[in-house]
């Protein structure tokens, strides 16, 4: 599987929305190699730790399983669109 978006300035609260539609596993993937499934709320703690680091969003790159959370991952990093996702 090939990263198919680096994350940079992403609200939080929107994106773990998102990341909660998602039907197949998510991987964050640290510069550093880590790979974390995002579908995991351990996980996800643990990753948006790794991605903030000293207040600022770190580099990382998001690897999907299924091809509609790719496209939908997709189109929240560039346009901020959370779809019939939850937020709040």
């Amino acid at each position: 599987m090939t990263p198919i978006l680096n994350l940079h300035n992403i609200d939080v609260t929107e994106f773990l929305a998102v990341l909660d539609t998602c039907e197949g596993n998510v991987y964050l993937v640290t510069k550093e190699g880590d790979r974390l499934n995002l579908r995991s709320k351990l996980c996800q703690l643990v990753g948006l730790t790794k991605l903030i680091e000293g207040g600022k969003i770190a580099e990382a790159s998001i690897i999907c399983e299924n091809k509609n959370d790719e496209s939908k991952l997709f189109r929240f990093n560039f346009f901020g669109d959370t779809g019939n996702a939850k937020v709040g």
